[in-house]
């Protein structure tokens, strides 16, 4: 039990000094140049500042994701994938990775996998970390939901998927501006390392279109329809899924459940919306996309059963709430109100996180106890 507590105070104390940094950027005025694409020249004090302490917090996060040996269920998995890779044999990863693994190898030398892991480690945190500071007006709530709900510490696993939903999350601030040609070419850059994220781009551009309409009819009877079809043809949706995935076909990733814990969070979440929409139901565009969403991402991981490990299909989605949930209690007039809500996200959120990090031991997820390859 005392080694358990050693090995999870790593993340605790992470997380502790990353919010700490974080308390000290106040990026409101510089998210919202960036999401409008006015920025203008020069630098303040205060944006000097944001940037130290961003940059603090890069550096953690990305030294104790580098830093790491064996950890993570399939960290071992990647290191054989990485030796095939350099041989030239079949792989199911993208392209791009495969690229960038076998010039590793040729840089550093066969086998020798922890650049290559240190490599996608620092790439991740800093899209993540960009992300929060160009489009977060309240950039200690991003922060603070990017640790409590897993999405850093899930980046230790998955290494593929989680780097490609931090592209996602940096991308989307080019929808936001309506840059739509970089937006999809980011995308398509992500699509090297995993092409899953190439639905990304018609979800999003219809998401985005309907956050600038007005709620009508026909909007909620095509969604029924949508919901009603998930329901009843589901063989020609698993058709099309694995078209491209073919591999993932009555294998251990094909389950036919959903997390309910998923589902929970994104009801709380439209929820929260429901009781902030003065906040955003007549202005702030932004805030009506992340909405949108969000509500597809609850569809998804509620009616999406037949889609093989549809929790990752749902966290494209899902991911907009460390944007979501910080820019609706921001946006709230001071008052009791305001501090109660805040109070009871941050308190369901720490509770989850709790669990999150109790769980965090499971051979399924293996990302503690926390080993580095420094004292190894």
């Amino acid at each position: 039990m005392a080694a358990m507590q050693e090995y999870m105070a790593v993340y605790l104390t992470l997380t502790a000094v990353v919010l700490i940094l974080a308390r000290q950027v106040e990026n409101h005025i510089y998210a919202g140049q960036k999401l409008t694409g006015n920025v203008p020249w020069g630098m303040e004090r205060q944006e000097a500042k944001n940037m130290v302490a961003a940059g603090g917090i890069f550096v953690l996060l990305a030294s104790v994701s580098a830093c790491r040996i064996a950890v993570g269920n399939d960290y071992w998995v990647y290191r054989e994938n990485f030796k095939l890779i350099y041989a030239g044999r079949d792989v199911a990863s993208e392209p791009g990775f495969n690229f960038i693994v076998y010039w590793m190898q040729k840089l550093w030398g066969y086998d020798n996998y922890l650049p290559i892991f240190g490599l996608f480690s620092v790439v991740t945190a800093a899209f993540m970390v960009k992300a929060l500071y160009d489009q977060s007006e309240w950039f200690f709530g991003s922060l603070f939901l990017l640790m409590t709900s897993g999405y850093y510490f899930s980046s230790l696993n998955s290494v593929r998927y989680y780097l490609v939903v931090a592209m996602v999350m940096y991308a989307t601030k080019y929808l936001l501006r309506e840059e739509y040609l970089k937006f999809i070419l980011w995308i398509c850059f992500a699509a090297l390392f995993h092409k899953s994220v190439l639905l990304v781009i018609p979800a999003y551009l219809i998401l985005y279109w309907l956050s600038k309409r007005k709620l009508r009819p026909w909007i909620l009877a095509a969604g029924g329809a949508l919901i009603v079809s998930m329901m009843l043809f589901q063989d020609f949706y698993r058709k099309i899924i694995f078209l491209f995935y073919p591999f993932y076909e009555e294998s251990a990733y094909d389950t036919g459940s959903i997390s309910i814990v998923n589902v929970g969070m994104g009801l709380c979440c439209l929820v929260l919306c429901f009781l902030c929409y003065g906040v955003w139901k007549d202005r702030n565009p932004h805030i009506r996309f992340y909405v949108w969403v969000n509500a597809a991402g609850l569809v998804i991981n509620l009616f999406g059963s037949f889609i093989p490990e549809v929790t990752r299909v749902g966290n494209y989605f899902k991911v907009v709430q460390v944007f979501l949930i910080p820019a609706l209690l921001y946006h709230l007039p001071e008052g009791k109100w305001k501090k109660l809500l805040t109070a009871g996200t941050a308190a369901a959120f720490l509770i989850y996180f709790a669990f999150f990090l109790k769980s965090a031991y499971d051979v399924d997820i293996r990302i503690l106890p926390y080993r580095t390859w420094i004292f190894d």
